[in-house]
């Protein structure tokens, strides 16, 4: 409580004057703060409604999105809305994006295999659509400790993920059901460049059949450099800690599939994203001017 409100408080029973000289402060600093109280309701009632909306968003993404998601959702619903506003009124009403953690590193190398050249060299950008793609594999845990695996391929000049694909298992019918995917969704991959990691579903003579019956060139890293796929583990990171909640697993085959479907869906139409100027992958595909959006 501050000083003017204590005065306020106990006016009648001891008078503006005593109070002020008792408390250190002046009568006409009093009455000042006095004069502004309805000004101050009127905010505290405008940043509690303005707490609900925030609410609703923050509610309708599952609780992950920060400020910076919130304030542009805000934006796209019209509102003129300053993100120190946003900031404020989530710390004072303790709404709390969710943090993301380091994921845990899966791949499984096959020193015998093949490799392929690194066509990315770290350069996670695209001038286009359907140019340059990232995959990856990442466990989803369930409650009776088994897994299921999602493989994914995610378009580096929109971040839409243009294909994935969930199993039981991580054999490479698993990578190479995520690449046709992609082909389905882009009509064709004649040209593009997939890029992975070391792993021997990607290494395998298999995927890249596959990946010269669809026109793919295939791009790696170094071995044991997450750095080399940042991307595709940074997506994969999001995803599992944006539907478990900081829960340890799912708890069934179908609730995780249903979960990442959901959140996919989501993530491609919906979820913006801070390195598309806070468009979702396909509004940012569809919009032609990228360079003052993504400023």
């Amino acid at each position: 409580m501050s000083r003017f409100q204590f005065v306020a408080d106990h006016r009648g029973a001891f008078g503006v004057k005593r109070l002020c000289r008792v408390l250190g402060v002046s009568r006409s600093g009093f009455y000042r703060w006095q004069s502004a109280a309805p000004a101050r309701e009127a905010r505290a009632a405008a940043d509690a409604a303005l707490a609900e909306e925030i609410k609703q968003i923050h509610g309708e993404f599952d609780g992950t999105y920060g400020s910076p998601r919130v304030t542009a959702e805000l934006r796209g619903q019209g509102m003129r809305i300053n993100h120190k506003r946003v900031e404020r009124i989530m710390r004072r009403f303790g709404i709390v994006g969710l943090h993301l953690r380091k994921k845990i590193r899966t791949t499984v190398t096959e020193p015998s295999a093949s490799k392929a050249p690194d066509l990315i060299s770290r350069d996670f950008t695209a001038p286009a659509p359907n140019q340059r793609y990232v995959g990856d594999i990442t466990y989803l845990p369930l409650a009776d400790g088994a897994f299921l695996y999602l493989a994914t391929v995610l378009d580096l000049h929109s971040r839409r993920l243009a294909g994935w694909s969930i199993a039981d298992h991580m054999r490479t019918d698993l990578v190479v059901d995520a690449l046709r995917a992609a082909a389905a969704t882009r009509d064709g991959l004649d040209g593009a460049i997939f890029h992975s990691d070391h792993g021997s579903q990607y290494t395998s003579h298999r995927f890249a059949e596959v990946c010269a019956e669809l026109g793919v060139h295939q791009s790696m890293g170094a071995v044991g450099s997450s750095a080399d796929n940042s991307a595709a583990e940074a997506f994969n990171a999001s995803l599992k800690r944006e539907t478990l909640q900081g829960a340890r697993s799912w708890p069934s085959a179908c609730q995780a599939r249903l979960e990442v479907f959901r959140w996919i869906t989501r993530y491609n139409t919906r979820r913006r994203h801070s390195a598309l100027g806070q468009l979702s992958p396909i509004d940012y595909e569809q919009t032609s001017d990228k360079v003052l959006l993504a400023a």
